[in-house]
């Protein structure tokens, strides 16, 4: 049993501080770095890439619609060939961060709204993810694990795309397997115990039940701690330990995928 553990951060911008990337950075293998479309700046991006080369964790770009003020939450409406041209160049503004400190570009997840619209479109994330190869080389792309994308994952690796499959042990799934819309109260998880046990239970045992308590089968490849929920970060110690006694071995996807 193998699994990564990604974080979303630099996620800070000008005079406001958002998450805690210094102190879950020692917990996790892949970071989802801002790249100042929902959040971050240049100096924000700078600083949290020279912080992943300080403590050895994967680079990846963490691009979303051009949503400052709504935090990359709200869906925007743009045509697929501006959209692919907005991620392209997020993802090229942080790969030139990479370079700067001589890391590669691991990965590419978008964020929030865009994270969710292309779970359920699946010709425009095509098309988004072959421009970005295209663009940048072999990346690997994060996606929401469903039995669904699970399909997708093994029909695009015939194409040379590689998807890894994300869950969540901090928020709440619907009975389609979709993540829980945050305007529900119980969307996020705050008992750190609870999320240290839905980690290991996400993998171990491939599923995870969902608010109504029906069984949703997933197929995990890395999971998300989310650096702006407090109890996720303090959980990410409970959950590194409880994977080493569980027996799950946890290193980035491109040692895996």
């Amino acid at each position: 049993m193998t699994v990564d553990i990604n974080c979303d951060m630099g996620e800070s911008f000008g005079a406001y501080e958002i998450g805690r990337d210094k102190e879950v950075i020692r917990y996790i293998t892949s970071a989802n770095i801002a790249c100042g479309f929902h959040a971050s700046d240049p100096n924000v991006m700078k600083e949290t890439v020279r912080l992943c080369h300080e403590h050895c964790v994967m680079v990846g770009a963490h691009p979303g619609y051009p949503d400052l003020e709504g935090f990359g939450r709200r869906h925007i409406d743009v045509s697929p060939s501006e959209l692919i041209n907005y991620v392209i160049y997020q993802v090229g503004a942080l790969r030139g961060f990479s370079s700067l400190f001589g890391l590669s570009l691991q990965h590419v997840k978008m964020h929030g709204a865009l994270y969710n619209d292309l779970v359920n479109k699946e010709d425009l994330f095509f098309e988004i993810i072959t421009a970005v190869k295209k663009a940048f080389g072999d990346i690997i792309f994060f996606t929401l694990a469903t039995q669904r994308t699970a399909e997708l994952r093994k029909k695009w690796k015939r194409k040379g795309l590689r998807l890894a499959l994300e869950a969540f042990p901090d928020r709440n799934y619907t009975n389609e397997g979709e993540l829980l819309s945050r305007k529900h109260a119980e969307a996020v998880l705050k008992d750190q115990d609870a999320i240290a046990e839905r980690a290991v239970i996400m993998v171990k045992n491939k599923g995870i039940k969902s608010v109504d308590g029906r069984w949703i089968k997933l197929d995990v490849d890395t999971l998300c701690i989310h650096g702006d929920n407090p109890e996720s970060i303090r959980a990410a110690k409970k959950i590194r330990a409880a994977f080493e006694k569980a027996g799950i071995n946890v290193c980035p996807p491109a040692d895996f995928l």
